[in-house]
């Protein structure tokens, strides 16, 4: 008795702190601004799982494969660290070709953002209900869009006759507005049910509790352009909530052959009330949907092959969509129709591999490859959320620890630099170049039971 209270006692507390913890993380391993996997598994095989789920955080990826793994709790911690910033070159021209139209300068710079680790949690938890049918949590997160740049300048073009042609004013700060950059966190509650039908399929659904929580800092500069210039920038954290919906399925083909699909509805979240004058459609920021389909091959008794295909539909959200230009110049940012970062939807291709070395150790590999979603037209705005990552390697390895089959998985993933270039479209003389590279550890725990 005692042993089962103490077990539920651990249970809350992991369930807590996850939550707690999730809030103070802001930055992961991406694409785009998704995580490149969830749950340590997984992101040891680049992110792979749809057609075969290995531990708890299985509703993540696909809420089917929580019925097929075993009972119990999974907690862990990554240790993330990405490298991001931008360089300028070209002097700023400093010049108006009219009072309407003056010229805006970053730079030029090379910076680089300088909050480079953090830590992030995740939690999962299952329980089955006969052998037909079962339940679970999962609590994971997404970001990236992190960003902190302390010194740069930026000069402004003046109207002629003011000054000599060509001076301009500089002003310090990337965007002439001391420190700049963005923080947007995601955190999502997955409350899971899974069935199976037939002889060897599962069905399963997540309704998902969705919060966000977003900062911007140093773009006071773009006031003119914005519907609210009080609600565009150095407001704080303001927070959003939404709901969505995750299906997914698995089946079995053949003798060891898996096939699983998943798909995620768009979340359409709550406003940013304090950044109504920065995103499109006054502070909108859902979250696109996603869809996912996968193999999964048994390549003799110790080796399994997982490819999955995952589409993010980047494309669909307004404030994330929208061009910088023209749509800076026909509506206010923070209106309908407001400039956003320019992205384009996502396609990610993930190969995954585990090996099973003995019955108490397993081996894991992966890599994933995508195109990054920003045009080089929207390099100037996307210096805030230089999510230009395209591959990602990654490696893991897995444990089963003491009597009671508890189990540890740690993983590590290297996503090398991607550099990004195109013009200022603000300042024709002047060139901006993103680039981002990163690294991941991360450690789990399973608590079987």
């Amino acid at each position: 008795m005692r042993s089962t209270i103490h077990h539920r006692k651990l249970q809350t507390t992991a369930i807590l702190a996850a939550i707690s913890l999730l809030g103070s993380g802001s930055a992961f391993a991406t694409n785009g601004y998704f995580s490149h996997g969830y749950g340590t598994q997984s992101k040891a095989m680049a992110g792979t799982g749809v057609a075969r789920s290995l531990d708890t955080l299985a509703p993540a990826t696909n809420p089917a494969g929580l019925l097929g793994v075993e009972d119990g709790m999974d907690a862990g911690m990554a240790w993330f660290s990405p490298d991001r910033g931008y360089e300028v070159t070209g002097g700023p021209s400093g010049a108006c070709m009219s009072a309407q139209q003056c010229t805006f300068g970053v730079g030029p710079a090379r910076l680089r953002s300088d909050k480079d680790y953090f830590l992030i949690p995740h939690f999962g938890w299952k329980r089955s209900l006969g052998d037909n049918a079962a339940i679970g949590v999962a609590v994971y997160g997404n970001g990236g869009m992190n960003t902190r740049y302390l010194g740069g300048s930026a000069t402004f073009g003046v109207p002629m006759g003011s000054v000599p042609p060509g001076m301009g004013f500089t002003m310090p700060g990337t965007f002439g507005d001391g420190t700049a950059g963005v923080d947007l966190m995601q955190m999502f509650i997955a409350p899971t049910y899974a069935r199976a039908f037939g002889e060897d399929s599962s069905f399963g659904i997540s309704p998902i509790i969705a919060l966000q929580s977003f900062e911007a800092r140093g773009l006071g500069n773009f006031a003119p352009f914005s519907s609210d210039p009080t609600k565009l920038t150095n407001n704080g954290h303001d927070t959003s909530y939404g709901l969505g919906l995750k299906l997914g399925m698995q089946t079995q083909l053949g003798e060891g052959v898996r096939f699983g699909a998943s798909y995620q509805t768009k979340m359409s979240m709550s406003e940013f009330d304090d950044y109504a004058g920065l995103f499109a459609n006054q502070g909108d920021f859902d979250i696109p949907a996603t869809a996912t389909v996968g193999m999964a091959f048994d390549a003799g008794d110790k080796l399994t092959v997982e490819f999955d295909v995952q589409w993010i539909a980047y494309g669909d959200v307004d404030s994330i969509a929208n061009p910088m230009l023209p749509n800076l110049m026909m509506a206010p940012l923070g209106a309908n129709g407001g400039a956003g970062f320019g992205w384009d939807d996502m396609t990610v291709f993930k190969l995954g591999a585990e090996y099973r070395a003995t019955a108490d150790s397993t081996w894991y590999f992966g890599y994933s490859h995508t195109d990054q979603p920003i045009p080089s037209s929207e390099v100037l705005f996307n210096i805030l959320a230089p999510g230009v990552v395209e591959n990602h390697f990654t490696v893991g390895y897995s444990r089963a620890h003491g009597s009671k089959g508890n189990r540890w998985t740690v993983s590590a993933m290297v996503a090398p630099s991607v550099e990004v270039r195109g013009g200022n479209p603000l300042d024709p003389a002047q060139t901006a170049e993103l680039s981002m590279d990163q690294y991941e550890v991360e450690f789990s725990y399973h608590f079987k039971g």
